[in-house]
């Protein structure tokens, strides 16, 4: 028997719901670069259902107690008193999201004697000190591509709110207002403007290809240059580096993993190679961007504008700069979890259980760690080392309603 220790973000406010705005899913078959969809043997859950919070368990009670392993789910993941703390010593495997991230650091690794599998029930496994996994021979896997797409969407949804100034608009309206003249003060149309991406992966080939119909000149800089097929499809502009990139764009998007040489890259130095008044879309990790220098940055009219859907650390504690920061459009790290992509990543997540359990290869694009080396998709994205440093910060964060473990 196997102890699974799980960490989920907090249920809804007003309680985990019983009905939701649309009856079922789009049918998806297979994701756009081809890779088939999770397949585990089966699933117990209605795709469609909120399955990333505690109650909702990404769908796993039902298929572990049959198997006779344990499984303790929880939100309360920072500090040493917290119940994850308690629970490590003695799991097996651990479960977290990137939007509620349980900081797999050093210290937890020497804690946890039984652990042998670290799992990102998304993508991005920085939460994780990858050099300790390393180390100690524990694999580190993530359902990649299980919310590819829905990020993708995200990163164009903030990109045009904000160059059409939608967030403040919206508050005018909201406070009763009819303030025309002040709304389109800030407003542009994307239309002929250039935008970058850092990094080229999936996330950021989806960005490219959402965004071209939109007629606007497009950028990339990424350590695997694409296709030259790729590059004349999208009418795409290469850049060895993202310095060397970002003086021509009117929009930069960070769509890059966090590892050691990624960790700080938009500091005050880059962000005085960008244009006056570009803007900055942030749904990578938080860390790839200064805290204080995109602050400063918005404060001087350096950039116009920055939209972040990731902080460090996460939870973000309430006094966090980002929230109170002007020009700024920032999400709570929802990005990558809406319902539709819950349903992908709780099946991507039991298919790599069952693997594990059974004894079979885990999918080599969801291996980030195995054998005491990067593997799979780490291999190609990832750098040894460790990027949790400072997450303990994150325990200042204190939930209205913490919920006890499950």
């Amino acid at each position: 028997m196997a102890k699974i220790l799980c960490v989920l973000y907090d249920d809804p406010a007003d309680g985990y719901p019983t009905s939701y705005p649309r009856d079922e899913l789009p049918k998806i078959e297979r994701y756009p670069d081809g890779q088939s969809l999770p397949t585990p043997s089966a699933i117990d859950f209605q795709p469609g259902q909120l399955l990333g919070s505690v109650s909702g368990e990404l769908g796993l009670r039902t298929f572990l107690e049959a198997a006779g392993h344990e499984l303790v789910v929880t939100s309360d993941k920072d500090g040493p008193d917290s119940t994850f703390e308690r629970e490590l010593v003695d799991a097996d495997v651990v479960i977290s999201q990137p939007f509620w991230p349980a900081y797999m650091t050093e210290e937890r690794f020497a804690k946890a004697k039984n652990l042998k599998m670290v799992v990102t029930a998304g993508i991005g496994s920085d939460h994780t000190d990858l050099q300790a996994a390393i180390e100690r021979g524990v694999t580190v896997a993530e359902v990649t591509y299980c919310n590819s797409i829905s990020v993708s969407e995200h990163v164009v949804m903030m990109i045009l709110s904000l160059a059409r100034n939608y967030l403040p608009s919206w508050e005018v309206v909201k406070a009763g207002g009819w303030d025309i003249a002040e709304c389109a003060a800030r407003s542009y149309d994307i239309e002929g403007m250039h935008v970058g991406t850092v990094a080229a992966g999936r996330i950021g080939t989806a960005v490219l290809r959402r965004l071209k119909p939109f007629d606007v000149h497009l950028h990339y800089t990424d350590r695997h240059r694409l296709p030259a097929e790729v590059e004349r499809e999208l009418g795409l502009t290469f850049h060895q580096s993202a310095a060397d990139m970002v003086p021509h764009c009117d929009v930069v998007t960070i769509n890059c993993p966090l590892h050691p040489e990624t960790e700080n890259l938009f500091d005050a130095a880059m962000f005085a190679r960008m244009k006056r008044g570009a803007y900055l879309v942030n749904t990578a990790r938080g860390k790839i961007v200064n805290r204080d220098a995109v602050a400063a940055a918005l404060k001087s009219g350096q950039i116009a504008g920055y939209a972040g859907d990731v902080w460090f650390p996460q939870p973000a504690p309430r006094d966090h700069p980002w929230r109170t920061m002007p020009h700024q459009g920032m999400t709570p790290h929802i990005s990558g979890t809406s319902l539709s992509a819950q349903a992908r990543y709780a099946a991507g997540t039991r298919e790599i259980l069952e693997c594990f359990f059974e004894g079979r290869p885990i999918r080599d694009e969801y291996l980030i760690v195995q054998g005491g080396r990067l593997a799979g998709a780490g291999a190609h994205s990832y750098s040894e080392g460790d990027a949790t440093k400072g997450s303990e910060e994150a325990a200042r964060y204190q939930a209205p309603n913490p919920m006890p473990a499950q």
